[in-house]
């Protein structure tokens, strides 16, 4: 016991990483593979990488329960003359300089540390156990900070607890990076906030902000704290903009044409001339948005003359939005799934069908759990509407740890067309551009999908990685409405309409059997 035991300890520690470090070098006591020492020094690699993850887990753990149970000891060692947040600042002081931390760093730290130890036990098992990183235990105690005590509590247990009422899907949360456990936290926890989303939303938005952030190399950050909507919008037109001004002679990548575009946007009248320019203060030319290398050279002319060519004509943002019938007709407030972002308020929804969509299209949507249903086709093609199901069934680039938003990802056959493959939305992924490349270039491969769930990938040393999922719900009723009445049912905000050519056998036989009532409420819906 005490501190021999503590060092005793470490010292068996280190030397486990002194026998790790050895077989990494291949200078163990023996080869991982006899037959083929390169290959099985690869995969054994793998398996410490594997062994490393967990045991830093539990290393995370083991800092965090110090860190909480010496800020507690310290705070009785002090007594009660000591003031509350003089003390507060002397234990992260300490663990400050014992972690090598920054004052704020520091604070953070032992603040998880506490809401960890504390106030989420599924969260310090899985963390101890090397189930979850301490990157995902930083994104529990983040998410669950607002929330009271059994909406803590509910939210550990969908991701955590596989015995809940409504586990989460696919992936396990300790397979996905934690910006991607963040997403969908996030997600749940807007869905079941106890506060309505509406109110939080008119907070957020009293709160809209521009903000200005310098940084290295004579360059700086201007970011928008907006709406959703708007900035999802804005973000897709920028896509849209830069996309449509790629060609052959054109040298900007994707990303410099998305900067260049914005900085179009913001310093120009809508005629291609600076606002700004004529004050002295900054010109098109010394902005950087010049194509040609030119910088300031040339007449004031010339340059905007350059900027005015690079104007494309209008395009009309895409947002893809799902909206629960109930919740669109003010019945709920329930809010929608906008596609790239997340659950938004029903009111930015219905502004968003009423100023963007020409028309709707139906989507039947599985009653147990809020999945849409299967599309198919016998032709090559991917029409439109597969596209839309696609981004709903996906969300994202299904490869692990993508966040390539939809929008701009491709539809790939799974199972070759010239192989047999269908065009149906069980054999179609959505990889975005990158790992479309990865999937036909290298060992990559994706694995079968199926009409609710995008398809896993194998790696080129047989490891399998499951995609990750959805999060569908099944949607909420009107107070006094029978929970059996048009159940399952969703309006998707398009421009065009979903034909019966374009659903399957199936899904037509569904529909026709509806009862009058539900089919009277649809025509009402989109009338």
């Amino acid at each position: 016991m005490g501190k021999s035991a503590v060092v005793r300890a470490f010292g068996e520690i280190r030397a486990a990483f002194a026998v790790l470090n050895a077989e990494v070098d291949g200078a163990g006591l023996e080869p991982f593979s006899a037959a083929d020492p390169l290959a099985g020094v690869a995969a054994g690699c793998l398996d410490i990488l594997a062994g490393v993850r967990e045991v830093e887990a539990g290393f995370a753990g083991l800092k965090a329960r110090a860190a909480v149970t010496y800020a507690e000891s310290a705070d009785v060692v002090a007594g009660p003359d000591v003031p509350v947040q003089a003390q507060e600042m002397a234990v992260a002081a300490e663990i400050g300089c014992v972690l090598a931390l920054g004052p704020r760093a520091a604070s953070s730290f032992l603040a998880a540390s506490y809401a960890v130890t504390a106030l989420l036990p599924l969260t310090l098992s899985a963390l101890q156990a090397g189930v979850i990183s301490w990157g995902h235990a930083v994104v529990m105690a983040d998410e669950t900070a607002c929330l009271d005590a059994a909406g803590a509590a509910a939210l550990e247990a969908h991701f955590l607890d596989p015995g809940a009422p409504d586990p989460a899907r696919g992936c396990p949360v300790g397979a996905l990076p934690a910006h991607r456990f963040k997403a969908k936290a996030r997600t749940w926890r807007e869905r079941h906030h106890a506060e309505s989303i509406e109110a939080r939303h008119a907070k957020g938005v009293s709160e809209r902000r521009v903000e200005f952030r310098a940084d290295q190399d004579g360059m700086a950050w201007l970011s928008a704290c907006l709406p959703a909507g708007q900035a999802l919008a804005g973000w897709n037109r920028l896509t849209a903009t830069a996309r449509g001004l790629q060609g052959p002679g054109e040298g900007r990548t994707l990303t410099q044409l998305r900067a260049d575009t914005f900085a179009d946007a913001i310093l120009t009248n809508g005629a291609g001339a600076s606002d700004i320019g004529g004050s002295g203060s900054l010109t098109e030319g010394a902005s950087g948005s010049s194509s040609d290398g030119a910088g300031a050279s040339g007449s004031s002319s010339e340059r905007e003359g350059a900027v005015r060519d690079r104007v494309p004509s209008p395009v009309r943002a895409q947002v893809l939005v799902t909206v629960p019938v109930f919740s669109l007709l003010g019945l709920t407030d329930e809010p929608a799934v906008l596609d790239g972002y997340g659950p938004v308020p029903p009111s930015m929804a219905r502004e968003l069908v009423a100023n963007g969509a020409g028309s709707f299209y139906r989507v039947l949507v599985d009653p147990r759990d809020g999945a849409p249903l299967e599309i198919g086709r016998t032709s090559y093609r991917v029409t439109g509407p597969m596209r839309a199901w696609l981004r709903m069934r996906d969300g994202k680039c299904p490869f692990p740890g993508c966040s390539n938003n939809s929008l701009d990802n491709d539809a790939d056959h799974i199972l070759a067309w010239a192989k047999g493959g269908t065009t149906g939305i069980s054999n179609l992924g959505q990889p975005c551009p990158k790992h479309h490349k990865l999937r036909h270039t290298t060992g990559w491969k994706p694995t079968p999908a199926t009409k609710n769930e995008p398809p896993g990938w194998t790696s080129p040393t047989g490891r399998h990685y499951q995609s990750e999922h959805q999060d569908w719900e099944p949607a909420q009723w009107p107070p006094g409405w029978p929970s059996g009445f048009l159940q399952g049912e969703r309006c998707l905000s398009r421009g065009q309409n979903m034909t019966d050519e374009e659903m399957v056998p199936e899904e037509l036989r569904v529909a026709r059997e509806r009862s009058v009532l539900e089919e009277a409420l649809l025509k009402h819906l989109v009338s």
